[in-house]
């Protein structure tokens, strides 16, 4: 799900041992001038009109920037971000569409390339939202249930691949039914412990592939999908993955994703989102529900907790621009979010709800299309987690 979506462009993460810097530098190639006798180069002229937005709302925009960041499991690593954003025919009354991408290279000859849409048709007719994704790059593994401790188990070292897609066509005004389609494959897999400890290794340890097939149904009265002001989100998504064709297990997968915006001003903005994921068979470790990521439940590592259930919900106030009197592009944020994982609803009265919250600054990047960058602080009693967006995390 894109609007599980916001995996977005890359995040930033300061955690107990990983350390990851992001140094944005926008070039045009969209806006890219022809020979100029100027002294001013054409970044330069880029970013002052991206400092002052002069282009037509309707226009298309994109940028490009690098990233560098740090982790001891990767070392250096190297990467071009970029992000695309339009209307169907220049028609502002559509939904605001989105493409972005990552592509990355780190020192231990880890790599990875991502790509994100969010596309919507003329009239709003069609909705496509989808994920490719390829990445080898190593995730920890702290086990499996509500209670794991905060130490990984066990560093994985594996290639993963994954194609998700959703079409969407719109049944009656806001509302949405389709096709949903979800490829996964995790190949050389490798369990590094530290020290020389045993762990009990999971369900799909050796990799699997498996492929769900199922449908949506969505309600989306949202305009600008990067910046809700006001409006309502919800989803019910039901995928079933199975041996016959081809998938090495049998499960399904439920998720309800539902999300309201309010304003409380011409500027402020209050935000809810109710998420669950609900999985049913034998779950290979990878596809069971994870908690944590730069979305929901900021703070925690995506998979500091996973198990065959996750529940979770969280609130944010935007301040979008704060009240300042020699800026109006400069926000802020702050959130705060409660989440558990559990094995079966007959336990889930026994498991262990975590909290996490924080705050966040804004930048208004794109004035005309109220599209701001984010960073956010979120804190954990585990620790904390930095991340640096284009758009909100939900």
């Amino acid at each position: 799900m894109i609007d599980e979506s916001k995996d977005h462009i890359h995040f930033m993460k300061l955690g107990q041992q990983t350390l990851y810097l992001f140094f944005l530098l926008f070039v045009s190639l969209g806006h890219a001038q022809s020979h100029d006798s100027s002294n001013v180069s054409t970044t330069e002229k880029y970013v002052k009109r991206l400092i002052n937005d002069t282009t037509d709302i309707s226009k298309p925009e994109f940028l490009i920037y690098p990233t560098l960041g740090y982790a001891p499991e990767t070392s250096w690593e190297i990467g071009v971000s970029s992000l695309f954003v339009f209307y169907a025919k220049r028609d502002t009354n559509n939904r605001l569409c989105e493409l972005n991408a990552l592509v990355f290279y780190t020192l231990q000859k880890q790599y990875g390339a991502f790509f994100d849409h969010a596309i919507y048709s003329d009239k709003n007719r069609w909705f496509y939202l989808g994920r490719l994704r390829y990445q080898s790059f190593p995730l920890l593994y702290f086990g499996i249930g509500p209670n794991t401790h905060p130490e990984h188990l066990a560093t994985v070292y594996a290639n993963q691949f994954q194609v998700k897609e959703r079409i969407l066509h719109k049944l009656s005004p806001n509302f949405y039914g389709g096709l949903e389609i979800d490829f996964q494959r995790l190949s050389s897999v490798n369990f590094v412990l530290p020290n020389e400890d045993t762990i009990v290794k999971p369900t799909g340890y050796k990799g699997s592939a498996n492929l769900g097939l199922g449908f949506g149904l969505l309600y989306d009265d949202r305009h600008n999908v990067l910046n809700v002001r006001k409006g309502l989100f919800s989803e019910l998504v039901y995928l079933h993955y199975d041996k016959v064709w081809k998938s090495d297990y049998s499960f399904s997968t439920v998720i309800s994703d539902s999300r309201y915006y309010r304003l409380v001003n011409k500027r402020d903005v209050v935000a809810f989102q109710l998420f669950g994921q609900f999985n049913f068979g034998v779950i290979p470790f990878n596809q069971l529900a994870l908690m944590g990521g730069e979305s929901i439940m900021r703070g925690y590592y995506l998979g500091r907790f996973r198990d065959r259930n996750l529940a979770a919900a969280q609130a944010e106030y935007r301040f979008l621009p704060l009240p300042l009197g020699f800026s109006k592009r400069i926000g802020a944020a702050v959130f705060g979010a409660a989440g558990s994982v559990f094995e079966g609803f007959s336990e889930i009265h026994k498991s262990r709800t975590v909290i996490a919250g924080g705050v966040g600054l804004r930048f208004l990047i794109f004035p005309k299309k109220d599209i701001y960058t984010r960073f956010d602080t979120a804190f954990t009693n585990e620790g904390y987690g930095l991340y640096l967006l284009i758009g909100e995390s939900f």
